[in-house]
């Protein structure tokens, strides 16, 4: 790969990219979604597309979110590829009945005879005071869906990387991008590094392929999407305290890549998981049961620790925003309670 092919993009830049060159390659590939045409989204997730492609393909829907599904499932079914963008996660439960008991499981039910080539995406997260009904995540409860892949995003090389597949996949694929990690000037306040080289040509990562963002020897630290950026900067400051933290990113959650999280736990024999969905029921409590499930092949120096949303709606007011979302202070002080403590 040459450098010259090498820029610097915003995740929301290098989302774009991979979708325009998926249109340009399949002429099957269309988007439909509020506010996605000449707006070019609310989260410019679908910027310069409506120029280039037009109105056929690049598709404004009315305010109806079991609308934009139902098409979606329909063209899907006919051979076609809808990107289908519902603008915020939480608005997903306006259309769930469609997506879990429909598009999750015509594949299924038919036997294996119909597939639903189609991407369904959605902004998470919150941090921006926008309250319980505009800052979930919820990546947890579509990964608790069979017939869904899930995935989640941390950088913009993986944001191109990751929607290539998820639209030359042959199934339903849940597509979910933070709005912290966007890279848009009114929305920035992730504070850690992210790489941000993505290749002009098109590629395409494979899902179930974790990430180690970090090497490390004494915790293995596992986050998704922006949990992944406050985890990078929490391991750089427990290094200045002399904590060497490994962090794994998993990139999908469906399918997930169980044999990266085993090496590095068996490694470290440590493990905090960090997710911004709630902690109820969710990924941290699977990820933390794939390890007690596995200690014939994994010894813990401590016990496992996971970090999420409590058993609250999401506030409106800022500081209970800050208290309820995990922090990368608060990996920090996990990680540290964790080196004092021993399995007996």
């Amino acid at each position: 790969m040459s450098e010259s092919k090498v820029r610097n993009k915003a995740y929301y830049q290098a989302m774009t990219e991979a979708i325009a060159q998926e249109m340009e390659r399949d002429e099957s590939v269309f988007c439909l979604g509020e506010d996605v045409g000449q707006m070019g989204g609310v989260f410019q997730s679908t910027v310069g597309l409506h120029a280039r492609f037009g109105p056929e393909r690049v598709m404004d829907t009315p305010i109806s979110e079991t609308g934009i599904m139902g098409v979606a499932l329909g063209a899907a079914a006919e051979g076609m590829r809808p990107i289908a963008e519902l603008m915020f996660v939480d608005f997903m439960g306006v259309c769930f009945g469609q997506i879990m008991n429909e598009i999750a499981k015509v594949h299924y039910m038919s036997g294996g005879n119909v597939n639903l080539p189609m991407v369904i995406t959605a902004s998470t997260g919150g941090g921006f005071s926008d309250a319980a009904q505009h800052s979930q995540t919820l990546h947890g409860l579509f990964a608790h869906v069979p017939g869904l892949k899930v995935v989640a995003p941390s950088n913009p090389y993986d944001a191109k990387g990751l929607m290539t597949t998820a639209i030359r996949d042959n199934n339903p694929v849940v597509y979910l991008f933070h709005k912290a990690l966007l890279g848009l000037p009114v929305m920035g306040y992730v504070e850690a590094e992210i790489d941000n080289h993505v290749p002009a040509e098109q590629y395409a990562i494979p899902f179930g392929e974790a990430r180690k963002v970090r090497e490390g020897t004494d915790v293995t630290i596992v986050g998704f999407s922006q949990t992944v950026a406050k985890a990078v900067i929490a391991g750089q400051k427990l290094e200045e305290r002399g904590i060497s933290a490994e962090i794994i990113d998993p990139r999908t959650l469906v399918p997930f890549d169980t044999e990266t999280l085993i090496e590095s736990v068996s490694k470290t024999g440590r493990l905090i998981v960090v997710d911004e969905d709630y902690l109820n029921y969710g990924m941290t409590g699977e990820i933390a049961a794939m390890i007690a499930e596995r200690l014939d092949r994994v010894k813990l120096k401590a016990p496992i620790r996971r970090l999420g949303i409590p058993g609250v709606s999401i506030p409106y007011s800022r500081p209970l925003e800050q208290a309820a979302i995990p922090q990368a202070d608060d990996i920090i002080d996990t990680a540290v309670e964790l080196m004092k403590m021993t399995v007996n």
